[in-house]
């Protein structure tokens, strides 16, 4: 079944099988929005007389079974049908009659995919949000906890200066923080409606966009109908710089896991049942998840510049190429939402080592204590620098000083709870007051 076919022409299978492509794949994960936005339409088109009563409760009680067998996983895609729109529609027909063709009336397949992509966006850019924050919490225990055991710092994969656990795990909670500013940002622009933009010219129909608005929970409308599908791929590619931003934080952190794994750091490891082996070398624990999760997000980083070169040179209006951003960004929000809760697992039983800097090869660590300590005693920084130097060129050099760093953000003042007020500040501008109708 076609939306769009004529009662005497035939497409080429060949061309349809083409231009279908995967949208009947990813139009299941949009099955549950496209019934809440039939619901939100059918309910508007009773409210300004353009559907009898009797037919809006007969529609009304059967969208709101299909969106129970959506939800008991008993939902599918006849074979023969195009897409999700297609489908709910011949369902109604088929079930209650001549009543189920009504539903289309005011709108079109590009205002509905237009609204079920947001409605989907905004749901899982929430799901995204609250994984994102919960790993958030779990990097800020961490740090608390592992706050006096001390790392050795790096510059250029040099030995810098005295690092520490808490500094560590706190530098990716707070990097967090900025993530959710993105992710916040994309979902203000998916919190929108184009219900009601048709084909991207409005209706003459006297529709009331406004409600759908309310009934949908948006926090606004796009009002211009050429704009609302100009929103089409724009939404999506924030989204995708959204969730890059995170990703981009997760293969970081998992670098640095898999670094200090290595034998030759040995700053951390896992229980050997979360890590993988050789099939010669018996000795062996591989850090396969964070790998995993390293390759993973950098993939996912390299979606908002596929969905740029998808949809850069397009004039206004819709083009079919709109399709391919669900098979570009879905995937990679499920792989992020993955690779949180594996993270999240991960760190539940992660095993710091003690009194690393004890060891003789990071003894240069404390050099600019050295010469911090020269200055505080009159010295002028060059010279004891100069002085500090010459004792690590003739071996002399040894420092066995308490660290003293009281400075915001330094391994001493962690700043845990103002970086904790930094996310509250930037969870507070979220308006996520969404329901199902």
């Amino acid at each position: 079944m076609k939306l769009w076919q004529k009662e005497h022409t035939e497409t080429s299978e060949m061309i349809e099988a083409f231009t279908v492509g995967r949208d009947r794949e990813f139009d299941l994960e949009l099955a549950r929005y496209d019934v809440q936005g039939s619901l939100a339409h059918v309910t508007m088109l009773a409210h300004v007389g353009l559907l009898h009563e009797a037919d809006f409760d007969a529609i009304k009680k059967e969208l709101e079974y299909i969106l129970k067998e959506i939800a008991e996983g008993t939902f599918t895609l006849n074979p023969d049908v195009e897409d999700i729109h297609s489908q709910i529609e011949l369902m109604l027909t088929e079930r209650i009659g001549e009543a189920g063709k009504k539903i289309h009336s005011g709108r079109s397949r590009n205002d509905q995919v237009a609204v079920d992509i947001k409605l989907y966006l905004r749901a899982q850019l929430l799901a995204i949000r609250d994984s994102s924050v919960a790993l958030f919490h779990q990097l800020q225990e961490l740090s608390e906890q592992h706050k006096h055991q001390l790392l050795p710092g790096y510059t250029h994969l040099q030995l810098a200066m005295p690092s520490s656990f808490g500094l560590w795990f706190g530098a990716y909670a707070e990097s967090l923080v900025d993530d959710m500013e993105l992710l916040s940002t994309a979902y203000h622009m998916s919190n929108k409606n184009p219900l009601g933009s048709g084909a991207g010219y409005g209706s003459s129909f006297p529709l009331d966009r406004e409600l759908t608005t309310k009934l949908l929970h948006f926090s606004s409308l796009h009002y211009n109908s050429v704009y609302a599908q100009m929103s089409r791929g724009k939404t999506e590619r924030f989204a995708a710089v959204a969730i890059a931003s995170t990703a981009s934080t997760l293969s970081r952190f998992s670098m640095d896991v898999c670094l200090y794994m290595n034998q030759n750091f040995g700053f951390l490891t896992f229980p050997a049942e979360l890590t993988t082996g050789s099939s010669i070398m018996p000795h062996k624990k591989n850090p396969d998840v964070f790998e995993l999760i390293r390759g993973k997000c950098n993939r996912i980083q390299s979606v908002p510049n596929e969905l740029t070169l998808l949809i850069n040179n397009l004039p206004s209006g819709y083009h079919r190429e709109m399709q391919l951003t669900k098979e570009i960004l879905f995937p990679a929000i499920e792989d992020l939402k993955t690779c949180l809760q594996m993270t999240r697992m991960m760190l539940g039983h992660i095993i710091i080592k003690d009194n690393l800097l004890e060891d003789e090869k990071y003894k240069y660590l404390f050099t600019v204590e050295q010469v911090n300590n020269l200055v505080n005693n009159g010295v002028p920084f060059r010279e004891a620098y100069k002085q500090v130097g010459a004792a690590v060129e003739d071996g002399t050099f040894a420092y066995n000083e308490p660290l003293h760093h009281t400075h915001e953000g330094s391994i001493g003042n962690l700043c845990t709870q103002q970086i904790k007020e930094l996310m509250i500040s930037v969870l507070n501008n979220w308006d996520d007051t969404t329901g199902v109708i």
